[in-house]
């Protein structure tokens, strides 16, 4: 017998034991002899009739089936083939599943994938284990789409056109009959939603929703990636009507329901470059020299009242979305920029946490509640950090935001530098009880007129931006235990952050320790402060934005919920978010729950919150993605004027088709493909997290220095690709 003709006959007997447990599975309680095994797998021919006969014996041998009465057959009991779980496709058309229960993902291959997209919930098979013992399956029902809607560029044909989609996971373009087209020319960029797709075609059909734009252009591509997430780039006439209605003036009779601290010395520190200020502090000493300490945040519940439109859309939204070049709010500018945002020398309502707080920062009283402010200044992050690097009150003009040099008052500045100095003792507390020190260098983009990107810095954080932070996690954590701690349970919206997974943290360990580093496991707090020195020993090194990535990668997702567990990287037992209400619905569900319980509620309907936070979640994670996505963009427009430029960038990822390279000095990231090095075959070990020359024995590894320039790039893919130059001395 030729090879092909003994493959060809392995194939059909490994089809045939697949279509068995098929047909054993799908009922696991029935039995079925040979004849009804072969009309459900469509057998009509003796030889294969025979096949079957034979494969239904040797499992049973082997103990894989058994036979319950003479020739009826059914499936082992602990046999369970049958899986939900969530499809990840890969950029080679492969996809895994992801199922809960499971140790392994499933592979599927492409042509298992039966119609079935990247996150969609689904039904799989998985096939008996091979001698590889990798789990292979097959998609046999798709239970959820994820997502109908794509964004694509239009291919016009004479009658009819295809979409095809920009996301590489979607494998398959889209037919548009022309009557379908809503307006869209040949070559434009596109969203399109899928209607239908028949058994007996390729490819599913669709209609086009939205005309994007010209490929390429700017404004295209940003509302091309608000798209490919659902993420809407304007308010609907109604929703924007009944924001521009709505009576935004203070009133003496809602005055006399709060608590008023107009007279407290009052202010903000925000970017230069915000426009929605929705937290302000206050500071007074008090005769027994305790300090008294506001945290005032606007009181957006005032004016988004529940079961309206504009709540609804809110709730839709549940976060703005802060792009590259602008902000998507969450709620219309009359709100989120006018009504709650609390401008300096304008009376605003805002909801308090109040605290006093001796010299060593330990709280002595607190009060929540509704209160009405008139803050005195607005400060930018830079102009705070001069007073607490030089304890002047006397703004320059380098760094003020009002055009010229300016004076604070010496109120101001005392106040400015206690709060600095309660601040720091709030955060040697945190970092003494286990809390993570995240400060990842954030890339920002210097925009021309045109949102042309003409420069990078970096966003650092310092001590005016750790003064606000902690104040703001003080009210935050306390707000949370004032309510989760109350008997009997009330339902309330916490922030939790769970456990690392300690395979992440050993994979962790692993690749840090190629470059000196070392996570200690003996416990909890061991982990955590050797998680915060391995981030303080990699400040300013050549690795440091890698390992902060990978450390933040091992780490659990912080979400939303109303079972608390706690928050692992702040470690604290209660935390919420109650402090930016102007674009994080959450804090909105905070504010009414703390109203509600402050006035005596009752306890409110467990299964309708749950569902909230789990949206707000979700909306989070698309908005961070679309963020990401918008900063990945920049990056590769401002790399298209630096082609003929020779980097110097770190190894940040390695992969079977490529390593990823970060350029030291602006952190842009992009690829070299393996098919692109010259002078070797290079092979992916994943092991060293390495690519190997099979000759030579080159080895380029996570973490390594080398030298790049400019490939290519594609904006409307968003790929920038990397050309790797030699290193002069090699």
């Amino acid at each position: 017998m030729s090879k092909k003709n003994k493959k060809a006959k392995n194939h059909r007997k490994n089809e045939i034991t697949k279509g068995i447990f098929t047909v054993l599975e799908k009922d696991p309680n029935k039995s079925f002899n040979y004849k009804q095994i072969a009309a459900k797998i469509d057998i009509t021919d003796a030889q294969e009739r025979n096949t079957l006969i034979q494969r239904l014996t040797e499992l049973k041998e082997k103990k894989r089936i058994k036979e319950v009465d003479r020739g009826q057959y059914q499936v082992l009991e602990d046999t369970k083939s049958y899986h939900e779980g969530t499809v990840d496709v890969t950029g080679k058309g492969n996809a895994y599943i992801v199922a809960e229960g499971m140790d392994d993902d499933i592979f599927i291959p492409a042509n298992k994938l039966n119609k079935a997209f990247h996150k969609d919930k689904v039904e799989v098979y998985i096939y008996p284990r091979s001698k590889s013992k990798k789990l292979e399956g097959e998609i046999v029902k798709i239970l959820e789409r994820y997502k109908t809607t794509f964004v694509g560029i239009v291919d016009m044909q004479k009658t009819f056109a295809f979409v095809r989609p920009t996301d590489f996971r979607m494998y398959t373009d889209i037919f548009v009959s022309k009557d379908k087209l809503n307006g869209a020319n040949d070559g434009e960029k596109v969203l399109v939603e899928i209607t239908d797709w028949p058994d007996d075609v390729d490819s599913p059909f669709g209609k086009v929703t939205e005309v994007l734009g010209i490929p390429g252009e700017h404004d295209t591509e940003i509302h091309s990636i608000l798209a490919e997430y659902g993420l809407p780039y304007s308010f609907p006439a109604d929703v924007q009507n009944l924001a521009d209605g709505l009576d935004t003036s203070i009133k003496e009779e809602e005055i006399k329901k709060r608590r008023d601290v107009r007279d407290v010395l009052t202010f903000t520190i925000d970017p230069k470059d915000a426009k929605d200020f929705d937290d302000a502090l206050s500071f007074q000493k008090l005769e027994n020299g305790n300090y008294e300490i506001g945290i005032h945040i606007a009181d957006v519940s005032h004016y988004l009242l529940k079961d309206t439109i504009l709540d609804d859309e809110a709730y839709e939204r549940a976060t703005s979305v802060y792009l590259v070049d602008r902000v998507v709010p969450m709620l219309p500018e009359v709100l989120s920029n006018n009504a709650c945002s609390l401008r300096p020398n304008e009376e605003k309502y805002t909801f308090s946490a109040i605290f006093e707080l001796d010299k060593n920062a330990t709280i002595r009283n607190q009060w929540f509640g509704r209160t009405v402010i008139d803050s005195n200044e607005r400060f930018a992050y830079e102009e705070a950090q001069y007073i607490i690097e030089t304890g002047s009150g006397d703004i320059p003009e380098d760094i003020s935001i009002r055009d010229a040099a300016y004076s604070v008052s010496k109120e101001v500045v005392e106040a400015t530098l206690e709060m600095d100095r309660l601040a720091k003792i709030m955060r040697d507390k945190r970092m003494d009880q286990g809390a993570l020190s995240f400060d990842k260098v954030e890339v920002r983009f210097n925009l021309d007129e045109n949102s042309e990107p003409i420069g990078v810095y970096f966003k650092e954080s310092k001590d005016a931006n750790k003064l606000i932070e902690e104040f703001m996690l003080l009210a935050n954590r306390k707000v949370a235990e004032f309510i989760g701690k109350q008997k009997p349970k009330k339902t309330f919206v916490y922030r939790i952050h769970d456990d690392p997974d300690p395979d992440k943290l050993m994979a962790l360990n692993g690749i840090v320790s190629k470059f000196g580093h070392k996570l200690d496991f003996k416990d909890k707090k061991s982990i955590s402060s050797s998680l915060n020195q391995l981030l303080q020993d990699v400040k300013g090194k050549k690795e440091q934005n890698m390992v902060d990535t990978l450390t933040i990668r091992s780490m659990s997702k912080a979400i939303y919920t109303i079972d608390n567990i706690g928050h692992y990287g702040l470690a604290f037992d209660y935390y919420t978010h109650f402090t930016s209400p102007i674009r994080r619905y959450p804090d909105v569900m905070v504010h009414r729950l703390l109203q509600h319980y402050l006035d005596g509620g009752s306890s409110v309907n467990d299964e309708e919150f749950e569902k909230k936070c789990k949206h707000s979640s979700d909306m989070e994670y698309l908005a961070s993605s679309a963020e990401r996505d918008s900063i990945k963009y920049m990056q590769i427009k401002f790399m298209q004027d630096h082609k003929d430029e020779e980097f110097r960038g770190v190894i940040s990822g390695v992969t079977e088709w490529g390593i990823y390279v970060e350029i030291i000095d602006n952190k842009c990231e992009g690829m070299i493909r393996i098919r692109d090095i010259k002078g070797d075959y290079y092979i992916f070990d994943e092991k060293q997290y390495a690519i190997v020359g099979e000759r030579t024995k080159k080895k380029y590894t996570l973490g390594d220095e080398i030298t790049v320039m400019v490939k290519s790039t594609d904006l409307v893919k968003r790929h920038l690709d990397f050309a790797l130059i030699p290193d002069k001395n090699n």
